[in-house]
């Protein structure tokens, strides 16, 4: 297909210059062939893998259409999982950061009901949500949806394989017949089918390379015994000076004891899954995101919220139930013109599995030995950045400029040492380069931000220096 910009589309000036801003210039395969459908209110049904753009297709057509001037809620996106909600929304607020006066509302489990029902009364034009916490915004009535006129239903596969489908059902009986229904699923189980007859009306299908990783990817697999699998996970970040990457496993308790193992070993690595408290899950994210944490174990679900553009690397500790997970692991890498390297272990007992993914894929994924790795390299045991957890957030009126100007001016840092900064309600993140932490954390702690004194703490269990 060739390469479309989006000035070729109706798109609000405002939208297009902050696309150029942000360096959009041409859109993605599904961008193109499901953003026209999008703007000319077309149901569709978006059968793409993760990584594909399409965030930002149903995002730019979402806000092509908001009337600023009517506080309610026009657009609903429902998510499988917070973290991916949570991602979906700060996309959408940046995509539409030149838009006056746009609300976006995201309505996630872990945070007072109270709270976003009073924020829910300030009149949003978009909102993300999961669907259990919009289902308790329905039952207690502090929700008003009859001016909906975009739904959203993204990664539909996940929420029905989580449980969500009557959850679904019951949700869009409350929103207007009238609307128009988008449907992003990378497969296309008979349960979807299902729900799309119920809940679209004439959808246009389109499908995007749901099974092709391999152009990008580089497939190995391993063939180890079960007690050999950590000291081969462990020669395996040698052998390939691994940086940012995930490990998948299939259980809570592997994720935790794989964690531990690389610790134990001096590789920083967190344990992610849905045992972990909310603002845990959070603060574990935000540090693989800005580099404060080298490795992440994860399960599947709580690994849906994770958007990395430029992860090179995914291992599959144990080999996933069935050949669509596989693909949405690895699609975790490889993405939109970046190359990447997917690794499985596996015991004897687990051959078919890897012939039956290897069939799905149509692509051979290639057999390596444990004797084949270099062990002799140095892996890089401390990450490059470090994170500082500020007592402070939006609440505050705390912003990103505040802090930057706090530790590059009397601070004494240099911008280039300063990363990532996010921004919460109450509390903020800065990823601080790990040689100059310790001068961070004491100017931070013994200074001031915005003329007022916050407390200031490591977000990691790495002594202070």
């Amino acid at each position: 297909m060739n390469s479309i910009s989006f000035s070729n589309l109706a798109l609000h000036p405002e939208i297009l210059n902050n696309l150029e801003t942000l360096g959009y210039q041409e859109m993605t395969p599904v961008q193109a062939r499901s953003l026209p459908l999008i703007l000319k209110n077309h149901d569709i049904i978006v059968k793409a893998k993760t990584g594909s753009g399409k965030t930002a297709a149903f995002g730019l057509g979402i806000l092509s259409k908001v009337d600023l001037q009517h506080f309610k809620p026009q657009a609903l996106v429902i998510c499988p999982t917070r973290e991916l909600a949570d991602q979906v929304g700060k996309e959408i607020r940046r995509l539409g950061r030149l838009i006056p006066n746009l609300r976006v509302l995201t309505l996630c489990g872990g945070k007072p009901l109270r709270m976003q029902a009073e924020s829910l009364r300030h009149g949003p034009h978009i909102l993300v949500a999961t669907p259990g916490r919009l289902q308790d915004h329905i039952e207690k009535r502090t929700l008003d949806l009859k001016h909906i006129r975009t739904l959203v239903l993204d990664e539909a596969d996940r929420m029905v394989d989580m449980g969500f489908f009557d959850t679904i059902v019951d949700i869009i009986k409350v929103l207007p017949s009238k609307r128009q229904t988008l449907l992003f699923s990378a497969t296309y189980p008979t349960t979807i089918a299902e729900l799309c007859q119920f809940i679209q009306t004439n959808p246009i299908e389109v499908t995007l390379d749901t099974q092709d990783n391999s152009a990008d990817i580089l497939q190995f697999a391993y063939q180890v015994s079960e007690k050999e699998k950590n000291e081969v996970l462990f020669a395996l970040f040698k052998h390939y000076s691994m940086q940012s990457t995930i490990i998948f496993c299939n259980t809570k308790k592997q994720c935790d004891e794989v964690a531990m193992y690389l610790c134990d070993n001096g590789l920083y690595a967190l344990p992610i899954h849905s045992d972990l408290e909310q603002r845990e899950r959070e603060e574990i994210l935000l540090q693989f995101a800005n580099n404060s944490c080298p490795v992440l174990v994860a399960t599947d679900v709580a690994a849906r919220g994770i958007d990395i553009k430029d992860l090179p690397f995914v291992i599959n500790y144990d080999l996933p139930s069935s050949p669509e997970i596989y693909v949405h692991r690895i699609g975790r890498t490889g993405r939109i013109g970046k190359s990447g390297i997917a690794i499985s272990l596996f015991g004897d007992a687990q051959n078919f599995k890897l012939e039956t993914i290897e069939k799905y894929i149509q692509s051979v994924v290639t057999r390596e030995t444990k004797e084949s790795l270099n062990t002799t390299k140095n892996v890089a045991m401390v990450p490059l950045m470090r994170t500082l957890c500020i007592n402070g957030g939006k609440k505050n009126k705390m912003r990103p400029t505040d802090i930057l100007g706090a530790l590059t001016g009397e601070g004494g840092l240099t911008a280039n040492q300063v990363g990532k900064i996010d921004i919460f309600d109450f509390h903020s993140y800065v990823a601080i380069n790990h040689i100059v932490s310790s001068q961070a954390l004491h100017k931070l702690q013994q200074g001031k931000i915005k003329g007022r004194t916050f407390k200031v703490r490591y977000l990691d269990n790495f002594d202070s220096e």
